[in-house]
């Protein structure tokens, strides 16, 4: 097969930038209107901001349910494209939307159900349930469309388009930005809801996408129509999206359970903690761009370079790739310790969440190169057939290190405790990452799953 894309040849700085920046173009347009979210949020009082804190970890399990499935969906209808299997492939992404609607849908109406005794659970006092309850009612209402979109533009990146998603999300990052403030203060004649608006504006936005989406997967793409419910048919595909997807999900979620935990225990010692620990969440998201870009890049070069048998040349890309984070990260966080009060500033009018968010851009940033290094390497694991390393990895880090040096944080620094036990954490797992990728090499023998997919 012809190296098109020159994976293969090329050099591999080239490649891995041809091949990053579309992928980062696409998470910065996310990421950016979660940053204008949490913006506009702030602007109504440090309750309002310190409730929205609280969703991140649920909005982030159910997200991350979207980017398991969604990794399941791109390399089975890869697979099924690149071998010509164009109905099967159309067979097989319409199994998995109706599966991922089906999930995302019972979720949500649990999700609903169950608003006030899980984040009282978390930690949310009777002054943030009501904020919560608005907010997380009409995100639920939203979440089938986000994670369908999701999924659906994972399937036009499959196709070889990486252009079209970015574009779709780039909309619906503008419609945001427009509707959050319409929304949220009352402008002219649209009502002030508040908080609700906030996430209504956030659930438009992504049915505006979704259409979209839809529209070029259905009729320009011709890659999805509708099919009979056969039950042999979609539970072979429901298994084949489930090998990869679960794993993928499972690595994702627990992120978002550790910063559970973390807001617990923000919550017990001041919800000014927790506002700030969200701003800080948004903030770590696009500091991380380019990491997060790069390592979904990163992933398929070494694979397809490890099945050429081109061992070298994987693991040169994955060690430049590693000391280009953490050179890229430092420099990025030399502006960050200098701006870090007036950065706080633009989030809060409170005293004491602008002097624990300033804490938080100053310490945490400072480890955002290891960190990096993690991220990097724990997604490159997956490519050398490692998956259960790489979960090992992040368990580790936030199992056993983070969460008990966080404990102990608290407990003798209160919030800037807490907060100073991840820089230490991260610092300690880059430097083991990096050692471990020096060492790393090809596994002797592998075990290739070849999805089997009748109709």
């Amino acid at each position: 097969m012809k190296d098109k894309h020159g994976l293969l040849t090329a050099p591999i700085g080239r490649v891995l930038f041809n091949m990053t920046l579309p992928n980062l173009i696409g998470i910065l347009t996310i990421l950016g209107g979660s940053l204008v979210d949490i913006y506009f949020i702030s602007q109504l009082g440090t309750e309002a901001l310190a409730a929205v804190s609280f969703t991140f970890p649920i909005t982030l399990v159910i997200t991350s349910i979207g980017i398991g499935i969604g990794a399941g969906v791109s390399t089975n209808l890869g697979r099924l494209i690149g071998s010509g299997q164009a109905e099967q492939a159309k067979l097989f992404l319409f199994d998995t939307l109706v599966l991922t609607l089906a999930i995302i849908t019972v979720l949500s109406v649990l999700g609903g159900v169950l608003i006030e005794p899980l984040f009282s659970l978390l930690g949310a006092n009777k002054h943030s349930l009501p904020y919560i309850h608005d907010y997380m009612m009409w995100w639920y209402c939203g979440a089938p469309a986000l994670v369908l979109l999701m999924v659906g533009n994972q399937a036009l990146r499959a196709t070889g388009d990486t252009r079209s998603p970015a574009k779709i999300m780039m909309l619906a990052a503008i419609v945001n930005l427009v509707l959050d403030p319409l929304l949220i203060f009352g402008l002219g004649p649209f009502p002030r809801l508040e908080v609700q608006g906030a996430a209504i504006a956030t659930m438009l936005s992504w049915v505006i996408a979704l259409v979209l989406a839809g529209r070029l997967l259905i009729v320009k793409r011709k890659l999805l129509h509708s099919a009979s419910l056969v039950k042999d048919r979609m539970v072979s595909h429901w298994r084949a999206l489930a090998h990869i997807a679960r794993p993928a999900a499972l690595m994702n979620m627990i992120n978002p359970i550790a910063n559970g935990i973390l807001m617990a225990m923000l919550a017990r010692i001041d919800h000014a903690g927790v506002a700030a620990f969200g701003a800080g969440m948004r903030l770590e998201s696009v500091l991380l761009l380019v990491v997060m870009a790069l390592s979904s890049s990163l992933m398929p070069f070494i694979a397809q370079n490890l099945g050429a048998g081109q061992h070298v040349r994987a693991k040169d890309a994955l060690l430049t790739s590693l000391r280009f984070v953490l050179v890229f990260q430092t420099l990025l966080y030399i502006p960050m310790y200098f701006f870090a009060h007036p950065i706080a500033q633009q989030f809060s009018n409170d005293p004491i969440v602008i002097d624990w968010l300033t804490f938080y851009i100053i310490a945490l940033p400072a480890a955002y190169g290891p960190l990096g290094i993690v991220i990097i390497f724990a997604t490159s694991l997956n490519a050398y057939h490692r998956p259960m390393s790489s979960l090992v990895i992040n368990l580790c880090r936030l199992m056993l290190l983070m969460l008990p040096l966080a404990a102990l944080g608290s407990y003798i620094g209160g919030v800037k405790g807490l907060m100073l036990a991840l820089p230490i954490t991260n610092t300690i797992m880059g430097i083991a990452c990096y050692i471990l990728a020096t060492k790393i090499t090809e596994p002797v023998k592998h075990h290739h799953t070849t999805a089997v997919i009748v109709e």
